[in-house]
């Protein structure tokens, strides 16, 4: 049974230290640690990151217990995403309860994981042609790549964190969130790897290994000498750390194949697909929601209703506003 570091109880120490009640959850064949989420004038609900995970012929004694916990938590929902669909159908079969897709995905749906036990030529020979030579080009700059634990290169992936979400219009976790990291998750699963130009940092990832499985968690990169393509050559120095350790996949977490998903996810999709272009993506399900409240559940959906229509109203609003703005007359 493969266990993603979602699961573990490593991750759960993470989020207890974030703030986060934890539900742990776990046996020998099976795992279904939970995360509590609590929301205002609803209540709480018991998010279970990447799992249930077990044999699933385990499922009925599985999610009757989970089902059983979580009433003793006053959890009004149960928030699952199990690794396939007929996991998923299984799980439906299973429980007299109500199962429905929930508003939105906790985890992306598509994640990019290839196979790294390969040597680095055949792996270096399906990429594209582009991603080579985007690794040889910050190669040939001098480029340095390094994994490292010193405060100073932590504080500069801080930085660059909040430099890369201002560039891409998100927003990113607070500064302590990060710090963590390195503070609660053991430095053999949690490493830092660097990209080092002329003695600046210009960009880092968090990296974690777990399992049988090497993943990309998060990452940022400078706005200067971002001609010199040192992404490209972090990335495959972090596979070929992870082929050396013996991991034998490597994830590089989300993508969207979809065409209309937007600019900023081809974006990132053709760069992590560009490192291997015979892998097809892993599809999850999704996240979907096991009510054990009905009447919470559906107070949640009315507030999350009006709260998207208060959004697009607000959208809408203020486009007209900046419409009307650019055409008046002065």
């Amino acid at each position: 049974m493969s266990i993603e570091f979602l699961q573990s109880a490593e991750w759960l120490r993470f989020q207890e230290a974030a703030g986060k009640e934890t539900v742990p959850f776990a046996g020998e064949d099976f795992s279904a640690n939970g995360i509590v989420h609590a929301l205002p004038l609803v209540g709480k609900y018991l998010y279970v990151p990447r799992g249930p995970v077990g044999k699933i012929s385990h499922y009925q004694f599985l999610i009757s217990k989970l089902i059983e916990k979580a009433q003793e938590k006053n959890m009004k929902w149960m928030r699952i995403e199990p690794g396939t669909e007929a996991a998923l159908e299984k799980i439906k079969k299973m429980t007299s309860r109500k199962v429905m897709k929930a508003p939105h995905d906790m985890q992306p749906r598509e994640i990019f994981r290839i196979d790294i036990t390969k040597t680095e030529e055949e792996l270096l020979q399906v990429m594209k042609s582009k991603t080579r030579y985007n690794i040889r080009l910050a190669e040939k700059h001098g480029v340095k790549v390094f994994e490292t634990r010193e405060k100073k290169y932590s504080a500069a992936f801080f930085d660059l964190i909040t430099v890369t979400s201002g560039r891409k219009g998100i927003t990113s976790h607070p500064r302590s969130y990060y710090e963590k990291f390195f503070q609660v998750l053991p430095q053999e699963m949690c490493r830092l790897f660097v990209a080092e130009y002329e003695g600046k940092v210009i960009a880092a990832n968090i990296v974690i290994f777990y399992g049988d499985t090497v993943t990309y968690l998060h990452g940022g990169t400078a706005d200067e000498h971002r001609d010199i393509m040192a992404p490209y050559l972090l990335q495959w120095e972090q596979i070929k750390a992870a082929k050396k350790e013996g991991y034998q996949l490597y994830d590089f977490g989300g993508i969207k194949t979809d065409v209309s998903s937007g600019r900023s996810w081809q974006g990132i999709t053709k760069f992590k697909t560009g490192f291997s272009l015979q892998t097809t993506p892993t599809v999850f399900p999704g996240s979907y929601d096991i009510i054990l409240d009905a009447k919470a559940y559906a107070v949640y959906d009315m507030l999350r209703k009006f709260r998207a229509s208060f959004v697009a109203l607000k959208k809408k609003f203020s486009l007209d506003v900046l419409f009307r703005k650019s055409f008046r007359r002065e």
